[in-house]
């Protein structure tokens, strides 16, 4: 995996996050990074489940980013199903989807192990089920020069989309660490990515939703192949009444126990840090 500096050392992009507005230039030398801590309990979570994760929590309104740990916060990893957000974003900004609701991606015929994937979809269906073929076509109708500029003007991650127009983000070159995440979530939540307001209105209507007591969880899943060491994700951000937080977990998913518990492990992870 690639490595970037620690979480709490280094000045990431969140040194914009208390700008109203996005600046393309990402680059406001005189605004300060927000507060940064260390949770060891939130460590102990993954131990407690059998494996090894990282979680990361912005809250917004206290401007405190609260992780798990120094060193996986700061990795870059395959986002896996994760990429479904900027793929949806990008569909919609540039026609290949002109309605979530309406426009159809008919089933190819081939059975495959998840049940929910073998039928049509419309993009609200596909993202809610995570149907890898359906994203898959939509990348492959995207094509490589508009996916790598987009990618770039997201400023995700590595940017790198080597491997494959359909397999970088799911066994290719694609890297992203859980701080990229956030940042990249964050302006999805604001409206403030440099694409039109209507993509982010919709993609935020489609992203999945759970309750957590009083709380609303807006977020996606991912999973990695077994060849790719099964690295689950969760990233989105959770509503307490005015009050929001930007999350990102990943996780080694060795098995069907631990790829069941990135939701479970997210809200106790959130409901620590006074989320939900």
């Amino acid at each position: 995996m690639q490595r970037t500096s620690s979480l709490i050392t280094r000045r990431s992009s969140f040194g914009l996050l208390a700008a109203a507005a996005f600046l393309p230039s990402r680059a406001l030398a005189n605004v300060a990074p927000p507060r940064s801590e260390i949770r060891d309990g939130l460590a102990k979570r993954f131990a407690d489940e059998g494996t090894a994760g990282t979680f990361v929590g912005y809250k917004v309104d206290d401007y405190l980013i609260i992780a798990s740990d120094r060193e996986r916060s700061g990795e870059r990893r395959l986002p896996a199903s994760t990429f479904k957000i900027p793929n949806s974003l990008i569909a919609l900004e540039i026609g290949v989807v002109t309605d979530p609701d309406k426009d159809v991606f008919p089933w190819d015929g081939v059975q495959r192990e998840i049940e929910a994937w073998n039928k049509d979809h419309t993009l609200r269906s596909a993202i809610a089920v995570s149907a890898v073929p359906v994203y898959q076509e939509i990348a492959r109708r995207i094509g490589e020069e508009r996916m790598q500029h987009f990618v770039d003007l997201f400023d995700y991650g590595n940017r790198d989309i080597g491997g494959g127009i359909d397999q970088f983000w799911l066994s290719g070159n694609l890297r992203i660490d859980p701080v990229e995440q956030i940042d990249f979530v964050d302006r999805l939540r604001r409206r403030a990515l440099p694409i039109s307001k209507r993509s982010q209105e919709l993609v935020c209507d489609i992203l999945p939703v759970s309750n957590a007591g009083s709380s609303v969880i807006r977020a996606k899943s991912g999973l990695t192949g077994r060849e790719q060491g099964s690295l689950g994700w969760m990233v989105g951000w959770a509503e307490k009444g005015g009050a929001h937080t930007v999350f990102a977990l990943n996780m080694d998913c060795p098995g069907p126990r631990q790829v069941a518990a990135r939701m479970t492990l997210t809200q106790a992870c959130l409901a620590e840090i006074g989320a939900i």
